[in-house]
């Protein structure tokens, strides 16, 4: 019975990585998780312009709506301002984990690119 249970090495083997994805993303170990989070990062930057896109629709036509009334011109130039601010906050992120990398591990590409090393 303890022969049964005893194993040599490692009981549940290695996963080799897919070959179609082994030329996109290479052989080498931490690399596509790496990939993953480049590719949520990037796309939370996608959904964020979008919305802001969408945000400046909204206050464009609430500011063609709101005729003479000082109060809904003055929330649409409000929320006009805001949607800029944000976009130049999701855009100087980029720039921050550019300078970051650069300052920290003197590789601009280190925080926008991540890889996980193995032992």
């Amino acid at each position: 019975m303890t022969k049964l249970l005893a194993v040599d090495g490692n009981p549940f083997g290695t996963v080799k990585i897919p070959s179609n994805l082994e030329t996109i993303y290479g052989s080498e170990p931490g690399v596509a998780f790496g990939k993953l989070i480049q590719f949520a990062l990037r796309g939370l930057i996608v959904v964020a312009g979008l919305y802001a896109l969408f945000n400046l629709v909204l206050a464009g036509y609430s500011f063609m709506s709101a005729g003479d009334d000082a109060k809904k011109v003055a929330g649409a130039w409000a929320q006009i301002y805001q949607t800029i601010i944000g976009l130049a906050v999701a855009a100087g992120s980029f720039v921050l984990a550019a300078l970051f990398g650069q300052l920290l591990f003197d590789n601009w590409l280190f925080l926008l690119q991540p890889t996980i090393p193995t032992p």
